[in-house]
């Protein structure tokens, strides 16, 4: 057991509190929103639009505010947007510009690169922060699934995602596979990617959660055809891929492209929650539908060649 360890029953005050301290002195922003719904392929997508122009400044301001590749916002971070020790390894973190409320960043305490594989550590710490409300944890495993930061960072927001509908939207779809022991996929992806139960009743255990989710994450990594290289002691990706894990099942989806017209899509957009920053992209995604949206940054079915199967996984 680590000897740092999230004390039970205590994140969720941590975060509100954190939230309130870090508005006060501007080291939060957040990027207020407004919510349209998309339906397409049995799917209420939840499409999120900067809502003021106020707000549109305030986001331009968080698309330049990209530090260059030597910068390591999270070493040192902002001890304005420290939440808690969450364990040895990882400490959590307030999402700077966040678009959801009490969205937590949960990143290593050492540096490691965002495109080598996760760890049993790794997951510990999700499921440690998980055990404590209901919410969706991802990963966007490298730039073109996503991620913006070298630094490794799994991420979690709360749920629902959405007022309307499912607490996550594609869990409609989940709901209509038959995944039993088995890894499966769903209907509607038409774009390569696996899907696989977890016992909902682990998050209570994160210990054992971790062990569970990670075998299942290194089978879904063989099942979609992504391999692992050994470089200076760790595992890397083949290639990038964005990961969901919810309390009772997890996703897994290889990525080749990280735009759609210029819309940036991350592991969120697999959860059926998309984000655009003005009309014309609103009307870009409305005209091609979110499904398509999302097969064009997907491996497609016929374009999928990676090498071989990742090393097996370690507790480590």
């Amino acid at each position: 057991m680590s000897r740092t360890r999230l004390k039970t029953g205590t994140l969720q005050q941590a975060i509100e509190s954190q939230t309130r301290e870090a508005l006060a002195c501007g080291a939060l922003r957040p990027i207020e929103t407004e919510c349209t719904f998309v339906d397409d392929g049995g799917v209420r997508f939840v499409v999120r639009s900067v809502s003021s122009l106020k707000r549109k400044a305030q986001y331009k301001r968080a698309r330049q505010w990209r530090p260059d590749s030597s910068v390591n916002p999270f070493s040192p971070y902002e001890t304005a947007l420290f939440v808690a020790d969450i364990s040895d390894t990882h400490v959590g973190l307030l999402n700077k510009f966040n678009v959801i409320d009490r969205h937590l960043l949960i990143v290593t305490r050492r540096f490691e690169e965002q495109e080598t594989l996760l760890t049993w550590s790794d997951l510990q710490a999700l499921w440690l922060c998980m055990a404590e409300f209901d919410a969706l944890g991802f990963y966007n495993g490298g730039t073109v699934a996503g991620a913006s930061q070298r630094h490794k960072h799994l991420q979690m927001v709360p749920l629902p995602l959405t007022p309307e509908g499912p607490p996550i939207p594609i869990e409609a779809l989940i709901a209509q596979t038959r995944i039993a022991d088995n890894i499966s996929t769903l209907p509607g992806f038409s774009f390569v990617h696996a899907c696989a139960r977890l016992d909902p009743a682990l998050y209570a255990r994160p210990d054992e959660a971790a062990t569970a989710t990670l075998e299942r994450y290194y089978a879904l990594l063989q099942a979609v055809g992504l391999s692992a290289s050994r470089r200076d002691g760790q595992l890397w990706q083949s290639a990038p891929y964005n990961l969901l894990i919810a309390r009772g099942w997890m996703l897994l989806v290889p990525r080749s492209e990280e735009l759609f017209d210029a819309v940036s899509i991350n592991a969120l957009g697999f959860a059926g929650s998309l984000f655009v920053r003005n009309k014309e992209q609103m009307r870009a995604v409305r005209l091609a539908g979110p499904m398509r949206v999302l097969q064009q940054v997907a491996v497609s079915k016929a374009g999928s060649a990676h090498l071989g199967a990742p090393a097996n996984a370690s507790k480590t």
